[in-house]
């Protein structure tokens, strides 16, 4: 049984309500009942085994995966079917997966100005400079004209997170961005997020690495079938968690 999930106590606006959230696929139950509650500027890290459900809650905050029951408001907007509200909330959350998904007949600046240009309606002389920007932002502005088939795996993940960034969203969400890493690319890939956090940014990360939570998360949320069995601060959670649940999985994750 899932304990009771408390309101988030950082102070500020709240950029992310889910309330009562439950989603199938078939008759496979992935997401039970899920209240969560995200301030702005607030970071949190969600972990737990392998089917959990902490890639589809993420996917379901920008309608990546849609939800059967429930609710979810991203900075005031109703994620519904209403493709005007998806859009708007899509606009706003930046979203990096696990394998780069970076177009590989575009250089990387065009990977980084397409969305601007398209969605956003941007000129591109002004996507240009935007994407120039970010790119420096994630240390990698000296790629900008190469493709992404000339790039190491965690330099094809830093501009897959510049790009994301060119659309100013409020809110990142991260899904395992360093699982398909080489282990010598992932410092790279989280130093970047590191910086990001600590400029306020509004993070979601779905991740294994524990270092990552330990240096920046202001909670850590620990999912275990479909359900958010636990959520605290990352030095009570790693020091004594809640569940047997949550030590079982520390003590697996902790050992490798």
């Amino acid at each position: 049984m899932a304990e009771a999930v408390p309101q988030t106590s950082a102070a500020g606006t709240v950029a992310i309500r889910i309330e009562g959230l439950n989603k199938w696929y078939g008759d496979f139950h992935v997401l039970k009942n899920i209240d969560l509650e995200v301030a702005k500027g607030e970071r949190i890290v969600i972990c737990g085994p392998s089917g959990s459900g902490k890639s589809t809650l993420i996917r379901c905050i920008n309608r990546l995966e849609s939800h059967q029951q429930g609710r979810i408001v991203v900075n005031g907007v109703e994620l519904t079917d209403d493709l005007k509200n998806i859009d708007a909330i899509r606009s706003d959350v930046g979203m990096v997966f696990q394998h780069f998904n970076l177009f590989p007949h575009l250089t990387v600046l065009d990977n980084c100005t397409l969305a601007p240009i398209w969605v956003k309606k941007l000129p591109r002389a002004q996507a240009e400079a935007t994407a120039r920007h970010f790119l420096a932002r994630v240390r990698i502005a000296e790629q900008a004209h190469k493709y992404p088939g000339q790039l190491s795996g965690g330099q094809q993940q830093r501009v897959a997170i510049a790009r994301a960034l060119c659309m100013n969203p409020s809110i990142m969400l991260f899904d395992e961005p360093t699982s398909a890493l080489d282990p010598e690319m992932v410092k790279e890939v989280l130093d970047t997020m590191i910086d990001l956090a600590r400029e306020g940014m509004t993070m979601l990360c779905v991740t294994h690495e524990m270092g990552f939570a330990r240096a920046v998360a202001d909670r850590v949320i620990f999912m275990d079938a479909g359900e958010i069995v636990e959520q605290n601060t990352p030095e009570a959670f790693f020091s004594q968690p809640r569940s047997e649940r949550g030590r079982q999985f520390l003590s697996q994750i902790l050992d490798r």
